[in-house]
């Protein structure tokens, strides 16, 4: 009797194990493979709005009537623009820590008075390497007066580096916010940046990097979740199933 009830413990043991691994395990796939599903949602939003962002470049370019009397932005980023307008090189701004082609460097950053408006257009104009006998100085550059004409790309804000800190006040900072340069320096900036295109010129490279849509980095993602849900799937029918019935067989029969 006392054996018999053993018997019966250790399969009622053994049957809320059971349950329990299973349980987890179908929550843990659920839960991996619905993460895989969304980095692939992710990276079909990353693809639609690299096709947006290859349509605008590829567009006409933008009036510069069309850009000051645009009340939002952000739709205007990526179309190519040409202005006209006097540079206000006493204003130059360098970037700090912006590599271009593996070799460090600066960005370097002229508002551009428009010819006939009153509003002032930030440009990133291009790169210069970095001065490394004195990092407080900068390499020269040629910023032509009188007339100039260009063209670039918009963007919302030059790109972003963490720092710790506030920011900094002076010629070299690592970033630059344009709100804040509006209120610092009281100019009629517009809430834009141009970033110039073309061939080398004035002392300055312009190989930018083109804009990173992230799709790669999300389908590698989603093939990480799906495989470690894969894993578990694999894993629990080895332990739950496989294991024990191989022990079954090879068991001594009595």
């Amino acid at each position: 009797m006392l054996e018999s009830e053993r018997e019966s413990a250790g399969r009622s043991g053994r049957s809320l194990r059971w349950w329990v691994v299973t349980l987890a395990t179908l929550g843990m796939v659920a839960l991996t493979f619905s993460l895989g599903r969304w980095q692939l949602a992710r990276a079909q939003y990353k693809t639609e709005r690299a096709a947006s962002i290859e349509a605008r470049a590829r567009a006409p370019s933008l009036p510069v009537q069309e850009l000051l009397s645009s009340s939002d932005l952000a739709h205007l980023v990526h179309r190519r623009v040409v202005v006209q307008g006097h540079w206000l090189a006493d204003r130059t701004v360098y970037l700090d820590n912006r590599p271009m082609a593996g070799r460090q460097g600066l960005w370097v950053l002229t508002p551009l008075q428009l010819e006939g408006h009153a509003q002032v257009l930030w440009v990133q104009r291009g790169w210069i390497a970095r001065n490394f006998q004195d990092r407080r100085q900068v390499n020269p550059i040629d910023t032509p007066q009188g007339l100039v004409s260009l063209e670039g790309r918009l963007a919302l804000t030059p790109g972003q580096l963490y720092q710790l800190g506030p920011e900094e006040v002076g010629p070299i900072r690592q970033n630059l916010d344009l709100a804040q340069y509006r209120a610092e320096s009281g100019l009629p900036l517009l809430s834009a940046l141009l970033i110039q295109t073309g061939q080398p010129s004035e002392g300055l490279l312009r190989d930018w990097d083109p804009p990173e849509s992230g799709v790669h980095k999300h389908q590698g993602y989603a093939f990480q979740w799906f495989s470690l849900s894969a894993l578990l799937v694999l894993l629990y029918a080895w332990f739950q199933w496989i294991a024990p019935y191989r022990r079954k067989l090879s068991a001594p029969r009595s």
